[in-house]
């Protein structure tokens, strides 16, 4: 678990400074409104994603991890075949109906007409994306991380390389083609990723035999694991296209214009809290190991072992997060300036910094209870949050007082709920204490002590005439020794933060 904590955490952090790098050019080439547009049509992406593909990818993680374990190959393959049987039938199914929908689909759902080439053209892109997720969760159950994470290391490279190519070559565009074109270049990337991971599980996968299982018996255990987790994030997916759906209508109602509310959209979705979640790299990578992680302990009825990785996830988690985003809140007005040329792009960083946190700790937790066969109770937690995250958009985004204000007051709320309701139920599951001081205590007070005097310094060095990014670096520094030093001198014991056996 530590190898593949690691080895995902430093491919992801790579990844995720290559697709921030992305999204900066990205959004200087095609301006708000399109970068508003793009975001319209990725909760589409999602919810495919989730009726297809996001249920078995679970099943087939947790699965391999168990029949790996026993050394049974075999059964693991037969479970990949399944699942992929399973979600190429729901693909064609959905393909089929969307591509006959597509204008009420674009025109009455999401609001905007111009979405409907790149509608079409997310259908191949899904395609691309279940048969690649599906065996990358081959390996990742497996307890091999390092072929999925270098491909997806370099998806990240192909993706920028023919999204921008593209742009620039054919820009400028009206914005529905500006918009096909980011969704070629993604189908580009997809195309790389399914047809290297499926090689390499062939091989893999090549003289084990084909399993042990019956074929109503491994549809049990697939179904056993998929629908519940499938379900929580199709109604999850559903919630949160519904919230970027109603966005800039609710704007729009409290009496924007369209293209400035689209625009307004695209920053607040596209830019700030991209920005704010460039720090959360490693919550993906922790997850991904953490998951089976605890299905086995949970197998193996060891439960100081699943509480042990349960509460040490939680460290890293709150210790890397804390200072990043305080060290965010503290520049990222200028820093948002800098990097999209959007002054807009640095609003509501305080709040939408906290929302950060706690979306990340539910996540943590959320992982935890699907690792320990508690996914109906993940479920439900998660499409509470989701639904005040839902009110809150409907009821003060049409309010011309509140504006795009009440989309950070219903984000903080909603993960704030989700958090808490997670962490009851793993409190009762793991039978475990929370452990306050190094989760919250010492890492809170260590980043608030680094933000308070990190802002003083920052202020300073403008105010002395040193560049913005000068400023930055030497406040990314001194804080960054500030935090280790307050965590120190409060006793956390940092040399065993990404122990989780």
């Amino acid at each position: 678990m530590v190898y593949g904590t690691l080895v995902l955490t430093g491919t992801g952090i790579a990844g995720q400074f290559l697709g921030f790098l992305y999204r900066i050019l990205l959004s200087r080439l095609i301006g708000a409104e399109v970068m508003g547009l793009y975001q319209l049509i990725m909760p589409v992406y999602s919810v495919l994603m989730s009726l297809t593909a996001v249920g078995l990818t679970a099943a087939v993680s947790n699965l391999t991890a168990s029949y790996s374990a026993r050394g049974d190959w075999g059964t693991a393959g037969q479970v990949l075949r399944r699942c992929m049987g399973c979600f190429l039938i729901l693909f064609a199914v959905l393909a089929g109906i969307t591509a006959l929908l597509y204008d009420p689909i674009s025109v009455y759902l999401l609001g905007d007409a111009r979405t409907q080439t790149g509608l079409l053209l997310l259908l191949p892109c899904v395609l691309l994306t279940g048969v690649e997720n599906l065996h990358k969760h081959f390996f990742y159950g497996g307890g091999r991380v390092g072929p999925p994470a270098l491909v997806e290391l370099w998806e990240q490279v192909i993706r920028a390389i023919a999204v921008l190519g593209l742009l620039v070559l054919f820009l400028p565009q009206n914005p529905e083609r500006s918009v096909a074109l980011i969704v070629l270049g993604m189908i580009c990337c997809e195309v790389f990723s399914a047809l290297t991971l499926v090689t390499l599980a062939r091989r893999r996968l090549a003289g084990v035999g084909q399993g042990s299982l019956a074929p109503a018996q491994a549809d049990r255990k697939i179904f056993a694991i998929a629908l519940p987790v499938g379900f929580t994030s199709l109604l999850g997916n559903l919630m949160g296209s519904a919230n970027a759906v109603l966005i800039p209508q609710r704007l729009v109602a409290a009496g924007a214009e369209v293209e400035e509310a689209m625009a307004e959209f695209g920053v607040l979705c596209g830019m700030t809290i991209p920005m704010l979640c460039l720090p959360t790299a490693f919550i993906g990578a922790l997850g991904l190991v953490l998951m089976p992680g605890l299905a086995q302990g949970a197998a193996l009825g060891d439960r100081g072992l699943v509480r042990r990785r349960i509460s040490r996830a939680m460290t890293a988690a709150s210790v890397l997060l804390f200072p990043a985003l305080a060290l965010l809140v503290v520049v990222g007005p200028e820093l948002g300036t800098i990097l999209f040329r959007e002054e807009g792009a640095g609003r509501y960083l305080l709040p939408l910094a906290v929302g950060v946190l706690l979306s990340c700790w539910q996540g943590v937790l959320g992982c935890a209870l699907n690792g320990l066969g508690r996914q109906g109770a993940a479920a439900r937690n998660s499409l509470l949050s989701g639904g005040v995250q839902l009110v809150c958009t409907y009821v003060l985004l049409g309010t011309p007082e509140v504006g795009v204000r009440g989309y950070a007051v219903g984000f903080v709320a909603s993960a704030a709920l989700g958090a808490g309701l997670n962490w009851l139920q793993v409190r009762r599951t793991a039978v475990m204490k929370a452990r306050l001081f190094p989760w919250l205590v010492a890492p809170g007070l260590s980043a608030l002590l680094m933000g308070l005097t990190g802002n003083l310094l920052f202020r300073f060095l403008l105010d002395s005439g040193a560049g913005e990014l000068p400023a930055m670096g030497g406040c990314a520094l001194f804080c960054g020794v500030l935090y280790l030093a307050a965590l120190q001198a409060q006793g956390l014991p940092l040399r065993r933060l990404f122990s989780l056996s």
